[in-house]
């Protein structure tokens, strides 16, 4: 499976599906990427599921110029 990106309110993650679950790294726009150790998807939270699931753990980190969760393509 290829990483799913997403913006969560100004931050890039990049979600893997592994054989142990769910795998996330923050991503930079340079190619850098590092685990997000602080962010943990139960493995019973399907693919379709994971932008609102960000949006409820991390809703914390919205402002007024990121106020929202979006899935990139």
């Amino acid at each position: 499976m290829s990483p799913i990106k997403f913006d969560v309110y100004g931050r890039y993650v990049l979600i893997f599906r592994t054989s142990e679950g769910w795998k996330i790294d923050y991503a930079s726009d340079q190619g850098k990427r590092r685990p997000a150790t602080d962010i943990f998807i139960p493995d019973f939270i399907s693919e379709f599921e994971i932008e609102q699931y960000l949006a409820d753990l991390c809703h914390e980190w919205a402002t007024e110029k990121h106020p929202i969760v979006r899935r990139m393509t």
